[in-house]
């Protein structure tokens, strides 16, 4: 396996960093066409359409879309035919995942000015959400938690859950979390054809309000087309991790970690920023060691060779400001203070402090979300959370006094902007 180098000390090393980065996210001409014409279909012809697409991609035969509902009483059964480690595991993240979640409720507010105005916010809870899973072999109980739970924590009445099952394969996990989670409806759906359906409702799916959760090449392409007609949570790119480390950890455990992310696909990114160059050498010499035993060696090797890196910084410092404009979706401070480093980061998705803390924690049970953003986005957007399925209202109650002033200057203001109507709509109210 060959690993970049890289030294901030190069001439050309902003060109390197940039290109290393750089990752295509112009959408595939053939892909979006295949989309449109699905998501035109479902709209114009609703469960026919979902279920001729349906049998054709997954390989099914249902005949009808009752049978590719899943009832509470099957996904009870998965959960109930857990072996009892795996149970205790999935209900064990629940709660951290439902705990940590509770602490980010918006609450509705407002306040009285003196003349008895009343200004302030209300907030409310989306009342439907699609949530899309990924199906077959690509199952991810986690993507459930991360998903449904938060949705559940803001008061979302309906979460509806979409989960290709190609062959009839259903994966006894996903269900059961979804059982967890308090999912109200479960669909065997997946692709374009599910996005589609949640998007605009059926005779069978009700429309949501927003979508999110994961998905391929496909289900993104959807979601950028349906945003505005329902709200999605992003359009997310391949898996990041960016490893700042003081070179004081154990190679083997830095190794391991850049491997996790680099093991979910060819197109994932593991980068390395060290002060140490006997350290960035030992981490090397770890990656090339324990690869050899990883089942998912090719696709970590393909992974790391095309997009990872070991870079080699002046300090921590430096290493700082090159996390802020990489904005990674995952960070690890393997330092010594990481707290006080943490204060430094502006934009990462997550930020995983200390040795002890590997990415792997916020991928299953730490607590936080694990829907991060990815493609430098951590510049401007956050994690997947309650805020994502609440939204707010604002409110204005103008007393008799508060029209008077306000008036004043309404009225001033829609002159100046030729919008006459306005203005005296806010005259009529003064004395």
């Amino acid at each position: 396996m060959k690993v970049r180098r890289l030294s901030t000390t190069q001439a050309d090393f902003d060109a390197n960093l940039k290109a290393l980065l750089a990752f295509e996210t112009a959408q595939d001409d053939s892909i979006d066409a295949v989309v449109a014409g699905i998501l035109k279909d479902v709209k114009a012809r609703g469960d026919a359409a979902v279920l001729e697409y349906t049998n054709r991609f997954d390989k099914t035969n249902a005949t009808s879309m009752a049978a590719l509902e899943i009832s509470k009483a099957e996904l009870n059964a998965a959960l109930d035919g857990l072996e009892a480690n795996s149970r205790a595991a999935l209900q064990a993240a629940a709660e951290r995942v439902k705990s940590y979640h509770e602490k980010q409720l918006m609450q509705s507010w407002s306040y009285t000015e003196a003349d008895g105005t009343v200004l302030g916010q209300q907030v409310t809870a989306l009342d439907r959400v699609g949530l899309y899973v990924p199906g077959g072999k690509a199952a991810y109980p986690s993507s459930v938690l991360m998903n449904a739970i938060p949705a559940k924590v803001a008061g979302v009445k309906e979460l509806i859950m979409v989960v290709p099952t190609p062959n009839g394969e259903k994966n006894q996990l996903v269900l059961a979390a979804a059982a967890v989670c308090g999912v109200d409806r479960v669909f065997c759906i997946g692709g374009a054809q599910a996005v589609g359906a949640l998007a605009y409702g059926t005779q069978t799916i009700p429309q949501v309000d927003k979508i999110t959760g994961p998905g391929n090449a496909y289900v993104a392409a959807a979601k950028r087309r349906v945003f505005g007609v329902v709200g999605i949570d992003m359009v997310a790119g391949p898996s990041e991790i960016l490893v700042i480390c003081d070179g004081k950890t154990d190679p083997d455990w830095i190794a391991m970690d850049l491997f996790s992310q680099a093991e979910h696909d060819e197109l994932a990114q593991a980068i390395l920023l060290s002060p140490d160059a006997a350290f960035l050498d030992k981490v090397e010499a770890s990656m090339q060691k324990l690869l050899q035993e990883m089942p998912r060696k090719a696709i970590i090797e393909t992974s790391v060779t095309n997009r990872g890196a070991l870079i080699q910084v002046k300090d921590l410092d430096e290493a700082a400001e090159i996390c802020n404009y990489i904005s990674p979706e995952h960070l690890e401070l393997s330092v010594e203070d990481p707290l006080a480093m943490s204060k430094k980061i502006k934009h990462a998705g997550a930020i995983f402090m200390g040795r002890n803390t590997c990415e792997a924690l916020g991928d299953y049970c730490a607590g936080p979300n694990h829907v991060l953003p990815t493609s430098r986005t951590a510049r401007f957007s956050s994690p997947l959370g309650v805020y994502d399925f609440q939204k707010r209202s604002s409110l204005i109650f103008a007393s008799s006094a508060g029209a008077q002033t306000m008036g004043k200057i309404a009225s001033t203001l829609a002159h100046g902007e030729g919008l006459q109507s306005h203005a005296r709509s806010a005259e009529y109210r003064l004395k």
